[in-house]
């Protein structure tokens, strides 16, 4: 069966590199680079009126970071994925392009494969945070990491949704919480999904955060 083809939008600010990506990018079959920006404002307008299922994002650019790209195409184009593609590799940018509604974060670095990877993950509802930066990413949300004598359950969440989010929070992917749970991937997301109407969150990440604030969940 042919592979659902993922219409992608690039937004890179150095000619060289952006080139590059797209060379990529279309060596692959099932990825179709529908449009490319070089700067935050222009990738914005053109992610909202092409309406990609996926914006590939640089994080540094000129004008509008890729921060702010990422706030205003989700709150214009909801719908649209956002994957962080950068050389910053610092946990506090991590988490601030989580919050704006970014669903992973690559360095620049990561092989073409890496890539892939990270867009087929986010494409089915997972979150990706490259391996070498997110033991530091998780380390930094130690700290937040509450220890109250009670912990409670605010979000009414069920037994089964208590286990996806504590799998997630150890890092696994949807698959890898499938093969241990004795889940189909798919069904993992609804519940992930459910996780976060629940929660009032849009990723993995700002569920993990939230229930390590509240001391539901260990790392």
């Amino acid at each position: 069966m042919t592979e659902p083809v993922t219409r992608i939008f690039v937004v890179e600010d150095q000619p060289a590199l952006l080139r590059n990506l797209l060379k990529v990018l279309a060596t692959f079959p099932e990825l179709q680079v529908v449009g490319s920006a070089q700067d935050g404002e222009s990738g914005v307008e053109q992610v909202v009126e092409l309406k990609p299922h996926l914006l590939l994002l640089d994080l540094e650019l000129p004008g509008i970071d890729g921060i702010e790209v990422t706030r205003r195409v989700k709150r214009r184009a909801p719908e649209v994925e956002v994957l962080i593609l950068t050389s910053f590799d610092n946990e506090q940018k991590v988490y601030e392009a989580i919050q704006a509604g970014a669903s992973g974060y690559l360095v620049k670095r990561v092989g073409p494969e890496k890539i892939r990877s990270g867009i087929k993950e986010v494409m089915e509802g997972g979150t990706v945070i490259e391996a070498v930066i997110a033991k530091r990413f998780w380390n930094y949300f130690q700290s937040v990491q509450a220890k109250p004598a009670a912990p409670t359950n605010p979000w009414n969440l069920s037994p089964l949704e208590f286990d996806v989010l504590r799998f997630v929070a150890k890092g696994l992917s949807n698959a890898e919480v499938g093969h241990v749970m004795t889940l189909e991937r798919r069904t993992v997301r609804t519940h992930l999904s459910h996780i976060y109407r629940k929660m009032g969150v849009n990723s993995h990440v700002e569920a993990v955060v939230l229930a390590l604030k509240a001391g539901i969940v260990e790392l």
